[in-house]
């Protein structure tokens, strides 16, 4: 009795431990991302500008504009290239779809061979391709999987994908704008804004990977105040030489 229990223990803390990260990041890797590019970009931009010592009203409608064009550009983008791979994707489902419905057995000796080099013994193998085969729809999604690397029912929308690349684009852009919308007339408070949540975009794909938050966000940090640097300096540069 104590045996039995001791190992259902282990299976049990084997189970509530033997966990792993969503390697693929989900919905959160692509939010997370798409903000940190609005927020680098926009922020890049109005530094830029605000290098050449414009007035800041010059920044704000630079922001506002770098704001729209780069989400209106990231949801085009995006809904291009989703809509792409599912059509892509789609074609290759027709044409399996048409070798299950005219070579069926090829089809069901395919599925069994691939099962068989994976190790499974012979016999079971065709049985195994044999019982999945009955079902036309079953036997797309497995070949779909197996061959293609593919869910035929989890194909990915080209509006959600749109969607959600400008809503977190606009998000993350907004962020070094909104001191001055809210009344700021110099550059430090959108800086000092911008900076906190690039720490915290860091912080937050900390979550999707194996590295310590602090590092993801210092990380971050670093990278996008450089680039609001550079572009700084080269305001300053392109705006002395202009004038």
């Amino acid at each position: 009795m104590a045996l039995i229990e001791t190992t259902a223990a282990l299976h049990e803390a084997h189970r509530d431990n033997h966990t792993h990260r969503d390697v693929n990041g989900g919905w959160l890797r692509p939010a997370v991302f798409g903000a940190m590019d609005g927020l680098v970009s926009n922020l890049a931009l109005m530094t830029g500008v605000a290098g050449g010592a414009v007035g800041h009203q010059t920044i704000v409608i630079t922001g506002l504009a770098g704001l729209a064009a780069g989400a209106f550009s990231m949801a085009a983008g995006e809904y291009t290239s989703v809509a792409s791979q599912r059509e892509l994707v789609e074609a290759e489902l027709d044409v399996e779809r048409r070798e299950l419905r005219r070579h069926p057995q090829d089809e069901e000796d395919e599925l069994a061979a691939l099962y068989a080099a994976r190790g499974v013994a012979p016999e079971l193998a065709r049985e195994v391709a044999r019982q999945l085969s009955k079902d036309p729809e079953q036997a797309l999604e497995i070949h779909a999987r197996e061959e293609l690397g593919i869910d035929p029912s989890d194909l990915p929308s080209p509006l959600v994908a749109a969607v959600s690349s400008f809503g977190s684009f606009a998000l993350g852009a907004l962020l070094p704008l909104l001191p001055y919308l809210l009344g700021a007339t110099v550059l430090w408070p959108a800086l000092l804004l911008a900076l906190i949540g690039l720490f915290g975009c860091g912080a937050v794909v900390a979550k999707v990977t194996a590295r310590s938050w602090w590092f993801s966000g210092l990380r971050q940090l670093a990278l996008g105040g450089a680039a609001a640097g550079v572009t700084y300096a080269l305001g300053a540069l392109f705006g002395t030489a202009v004038g």
